[in-house]
Formats: C-alpha cells, sequence, structure tokens
C-alpha cells in the first residue's frame, strides 16, 4: 500500500536533518559542546530544531492516520504541504530573529490549524 502522507514525513524527515546539521556545523565554528555558550544564533537553531520536532510527530501521525481512515490524496496533499511550508516558514522566521517575527508567528498558527483540522477529521470519523 502506497501512502501519499509519506512523501510529507520523508520531506519532514529531511528537513529535521538539515536543521540539526545546522547546530551541528555552528556549534563546531563556536566550538560549543554543549548548551548555546550565550550565542544567540546557535540558540536559534537549536531551538528550530527542537520546535521541528516537537511539533511534527504528532501531526505526521494524525496525517498518517487520516489517510489511512480513507482520506483523499487530495487531502493529504493540502494538510502535507501545508504543514510543510508552515514548519520551513517558522525555521526562516527563528533563524532570522532570536525576537518576534512574522515567520515565526504564522508558521506556528499554520501549523496548529493543521493539528486542529486533522484532529477534527479524525474525532468526526471516529464518533
Amino acid at each position: 500500500m502506497q501512502l501519499t502522507a509519506s512523501i510529507y514525513v520523508a520531506l519532514s524527515a529531511l528537513l529535521v536533518l538539515a536543521l540539526a546539521a545546522q547546530v551541528i556545523l555552528l556549534r563546531r565554528s563556536k566550538r560549543i559542546g554543549l548548551g548555546d555558550g550565550g550565542d544567540t544564533r546557535l540558540a536559534c537553531a537549536i531551538r528550530a530544531h527542537a520546535n521541528a520536532l516537537e511539533n511534527l510527530p504528532l501531526v505526521l501521525l494524525l496525517l498518517v492516520l487520516f489517510e489511512l481512515g480513507g482520506a483523499g490524496s487530495t487531502a493529504i496533499h493540502a494538510y502535507g504541504a501545508t504543514l510543510l511550508f508552515a514548519r520551513l516558514w517558522h525555521c526562516v522566521g527563528l533563524s532570522g530573529s532570536a525576537g518576534t517575527s512574522a515567520g515565526r508567528f504564522y508558521g506556528t498558527v499554520l501549523t496548529w490549524l493543521v493539528l486542529i483540522g486533522l484532529s477534527t477529521q479524525l474525532l468526526i470519523k471516529a464518533i
């Protein structure tokens, strides 16, 4: 069985890998082995990676369950592409500023909307 959601799981895994690589490269260039050493850029990279790991697994699980429950590929692509765009937007926003930014705000809002949408769809189907 081929799952459309696997596209977004794979792309999300590559995003997490890229974010981890960014942290590693910054750690090596700054010679900081643990923590952020007070370096704002490294702190932002660490949080971008951690935030992706905090949000992606649950939403991707919901996406896979939604597809296994019979959702069509159009809906899966809509939710999956929105999620991936949201997480990229969040990463760009966080890498550009340690403070508030449009990318962080809208990336978070879109991620939450996907999470709420998928959760609602699954609950409706289950009840």
